[in-house]
């Protein structure tokens, strides 16, 4: 019987041994504080957060949509206001979106899209909830995204060539 005590004790002494050789051998530094900024409280709490080197002007795409960069400039302003999780590219999205189907149906406006947003529900339920198939919304989006990179590409080269 004294054996079998000796044993025990033996490997509960090893086991707790190799658990111990498996922690590392210094604890981690804690990371330095960073404090935090403030936000405004109409902040979005989700991605899109973004800040003002991020946030390019809208000449580009106000040139397709037949617009003012500053109207542009003010309706996002006034969306992000009713929608503080609203992104820019969301924004665009609606726009160039609204623009390219709204022909078709007059249904979906830029102010319909931004609705179901606000709603909660993705560009791509919006424009199901407005009539469009689940292939022509995937079409759209995709169409609106090429079209609003070929926009701001182009603003890009005007602004180098001045």
């Amino acid at each position: 019987m004294k054996h079998t005590w000796q044993l025990v004790t033996l490997l509960v002494v090893a086991g707790a041994t190799a658990a111990a050789a498996q922690r590392p051998a210094r604890a981690h530094a804690p990371a330095p504080n960073v404090e935090k900024r403030a936000r405004p409280s109409d902040a979005p709490e989700t991605r899109g957060m973004e800040s003002a080197e991020h946030v390019k002007s809208f000449r580009g795409l106000a040139k397709k949509l037949n617009t003012t960069p500053d109207a542009l400039e003010q309706a996002y302003a006034t969306a992000r206001a009713d929608n503080p999780k609203l992104t820019r590219g969301q924004f665009i999205a609606a726009n160039m979106i609204a623009h390219n189907l709204g022909a078709k149906n007059p249904a979906i406006t830029t102010d319909a899209i931004l609705a179901g947003l606000k709603s909660g529900k993705s560009i791509g339920q919006t424009l199901k909830s407005l009539g469009v198939t689940d292939k022509e919304a995937d079409e759209a989006e995709r169409a609106a995204d090429k079209e609003a990179k070929e926009a701001e590409q182009d603003s890009d080269k005007a602004a180098k060539e001045k």
